[in-house]
């Protein structure tokens, strides 16, 4: 399984697993043992737009004007403060994904998600410039009840991201091609 790393600041940025893979418990541990943050969310929250800006903001400590929209959690999960990330990183963890699945925003939450996460994962600005803060490791693992690797690859695939399969997971992050 190990074509992905959740403890660094290396693509891909969003993952998906079967509930309780040995090797995702392995490397939330080690994100924690670094100083790092794991956040966990239950997808029950998250079945609407609004559920998800909701439990977003709070299990992230947005701040009070965040927008609760999809360009406001891109802008809120690369500015993430040191008592959310540890100083180090993130660990985003989605349990029983398969509610979330077929929603129709799926693909676009996918889309934000790896947005986001780019963003953190990087010392640099939009333009290339030195950020005034180092890059902090930022991924999300959605667990699947049932895993079926070519649905959710389908369903993750779009435009603007690369998508990966590998024995037991699929990976997506953004397309450098469109994104940089």
């Amino acid at each position: 399984m190990n074509a992905f790393d959740i403890t660094g600041t290396s693509a891909p940025w969003v993952v998906f697993v079967p509930q309780g893979a040995s090797e995702v418990q392995e490397q939330l541990a080690r994100l924690e043992a670094k100083g790092g943050r794991v956040h966990r969310f239950d997808a029950r929250d998250l079945t609407t737009e609004q559920g998800i800006h909701r439990a977003f903001a709070e299990v992230l400590q947005f701040p009070g004007y965040y927008g609760r929209n999809w360009d406001a959690l891109v802008d809120c999960l690369d500015d993430l403060c040191g008592a959310v990330t540890g100083g180090v990183g993130i660990a985003g963890v989605i349990h029983d994904a398969d509610l979330l699945l077929e929603a129709e925003y799926f693909p676009l939450f996918v889309s934000v998600l790896c947005q986001g996460a780019d963003r953190a994962n990087s010392a640099v600005d939009l333009d290339g410039f030195p950020l005034d803060r180092p890059a902090v490791a930022e991924h999300f693992v959605l667990e699947f009840r049932d895993f079926d690797r070519e649905r959710i690859a389908l369903r993750v695939g779009q435009p603007d991201l690369v998508v990966t399969t590998g024995d037991g997971f699929v990976a997506a992050a953004l397309d450098p091609d469109e994104w940089h």
